[in-house]
């Protein structure tokens, strides 16, 4: 869970329509109402019914608040992020079973929540799919995921190796390049419960009390501290986690609605625009480009496997996309010295500014793909 600067205009990870930081987006008639402050989590219904449910979620507090939707096992099924003091964002939630589900407001984006339960009665509600676009984009994105933790894996391995042997410029070398993809896939990692921020915290972002494990530890270790006495023991236990990201995502029952699909696409964007673009990602190593341009990679693909959809039903959105990702992608390409990213502490602040500008526009064309996708699917 991340800390956040509202200043940068952040887009919601699965919002209708992007709004700027002094701006609410426009609630849908039909949507279930939230009222978060610092304390508490306010819901005008307990209760939904099978198929998409919108939430407009708004922030009276003052601290940057999220909002989840959980299944069993802490399985977050849809999440909305990065609502700053005075904002509404919206949330759209595929639910196809009926079940007790729970709902919770993160003031500061820590910690457990506050909690409340939800029921959703109705019959089984599968999407509407009689033309099997949707289900090959579930199984398209499937394949993605799991072929980038299969990546990971494998490079979180050799960095680690290169770790427990002490050869400290080799495990510099190869951080971001297991990071990259980490980044990629990132909030399907932040969907299983508390295993991104095992291995992902930062150390801005601790609580009082928490251990801290993970790359950015590690990353302390390498750049700031050197290696510790128990860095050879965060290494092995970063090694575990990234098995059990791997594990989880080639489960059987690992599956993927079409409108989560559509809302990582924005997620990916919304980690850019948070903490890539201020430095706060990697801030021991500066390596924050490398991170920049996987969430990016890791967007384009989410909103690829869904063009089917967009090519049938908004194909003017989809063109649109495409123009933002090369702007955005040509702009990243100007700070690669051949495969490596210069340092992002040489970024200027005027380009930064620029990235922002280019995020920003990307996000408000993205950000429409999942109102696109929930109406295809009739649920």
């Amino acid at each position: 869970m991340r800390r956040t600067t509202c200043a940068l205009a952040a887009a919601a990870v699965l919002p209708l329509a992007l709004a700027g930081c002094t701006e609410k987006s426009t609630s849908d008639s039909d949507a279930i109402t939230v009222t978060a402050t610092d304390s508490t989590c306010e819901v005008t219904d307990t209760e939904g019914t099978t198929g998409h449910n919108t939430f407009a979620v708004t922030n009276n507090g003052t601290k940057v608040t999220e909002f989840y939707v959980f299944d069993d096992g802490d399985r977050a099924l849809g999440e909305v992020e990065n609502i700053g003091p005075g904002l509404t964002r919206q949330l759209i939630v595929n639910i196809p079973e009926p079940g007790d589900y729970e709902l919770s407001c993160r003031p500061g984006m820590v910690g457990e929540g506050i909690r409340q339960a939800f029921t959703v009665t109705g019959d089984s509600k599968a999407a509407a799919d009689a033309d099997g676009k949707l289900a090959e984009a579930a199984e398209g994105y499937r394949r993605y995921i799991r072929s980038q933790a299969e990546a990971l894996v494998a490079a979180t391995g050799e960095f680690v190796a290169a770790v427990k042997t002490g050869n400290v410029e080799e495990a510099k070398r190869l951080f971001p390049l297991a990071r990259t993809y980490f980044e990629r896939i990132e909030p399907e990692a932040e969907s299983f419960g508390d295993l991104d921020p095992r291995v992902d915290l930062r150390e801005a972002d601790l609580e009082p009390g928490q251990e801290w494990t993970g790359f950015h530890r590690l990353e302390k270790d390498l750049w700031v501290t050197g290696l510790q006495s128990d860095s050879n023991a965060i290494a092995d236990q970063l090694t575990a986690d990234i098995q059990e990201l791997s594990d989880l995502v080639n489960a059987d029952a690992y599956n993927v609605d079409p409108t989560r699909i559509a809302g990582d696409a924005q997620g990916l964007l919304d980690e850019v625009a948070t903490s890539k673009i201020t430095g706060e990602e990697d801030i021991f190593s500066h390596t924050d480009l490398y991170d920049f341009q996987a969430n990016v990679d890791g967007s384009q693909a989410a909103v690829a496997v869904l063009r089917p959809v967009l090519d049938e039903r908004n194909p003017e959105l989809g063109q649109a996309i495409d123009a933002r990702f090369a702007e955005l992608d040509a702009a990243l390409a100007q700070y690669r010295q051949g495969d490596v990213f210069v340092s992002y502490e040489t970024v200027t602040e005027p380009q930064r500014q620029e990235l922002s500008r280019l995020i920003d526009a990307l996000s408000a064309e993205v950000s429409k793909v999942q109102g696109v996708v929930a109406e295809a699917s009739g649920a």
